[in-house]
């Protein structure tokens, strides 16, 4: 049996570009990429706290250091400059592989720099 996990997440990244006419997919720069696992082409989640909208694409490579966070094609239309959005990424584990998982956890401030990394979720209290 294998269970659908959280493999990363990119929290609070920052719309750079909402670009309607391209052929698709999200654009975000290459060093957040590899930082946070998420490898070109793989299939993200994207929910964007402005407006609710919650929608699915496939990540791209921008240029490393760039900070692009480009929402393209249809997808546009869900989300635009200066929205903050949480980018997902997940996959599915074995038994034996929960057993060490932990996802990448790249967590950014203004300008989508890196505020922190983590591998845990802190708990939630009341």
């Amino acid at each position: 049996m294998f269970t659908i996990m959280l493999k990363a997440k990119l929290h609070m990244a920052r719309v750079t570009h909402a670009v309607l006419n391209y052929e698709g997919s999200c654009a975000i720069d290459g060093e957040l990429l590899d930082m946070s696992g998420i490898r070109e082409n793989e299939q993200i989640q994207i929910y964007n706290v402005e407006n609710g909208q919650r929608f699915t694409t496939y990540a791209i490579r921008a240029e490393e250091g760039s900070r692009i966070v480009s929402i393209n094609g249809a997808a546009a239309h869900l989300a635009g400059p200066d929205d903050r959005v949480i980018i997902c990424s997940y996959a599915h584990y074995s038994e034996a592989e929960l057993e060490n998982h932990q996802p990448a956890l790249v967590y950014l401030q203004e300008g989508n720099a890196v505020s922190h990394t983590s591998n845990a979720i802190p708990v939630q209290f009341a």
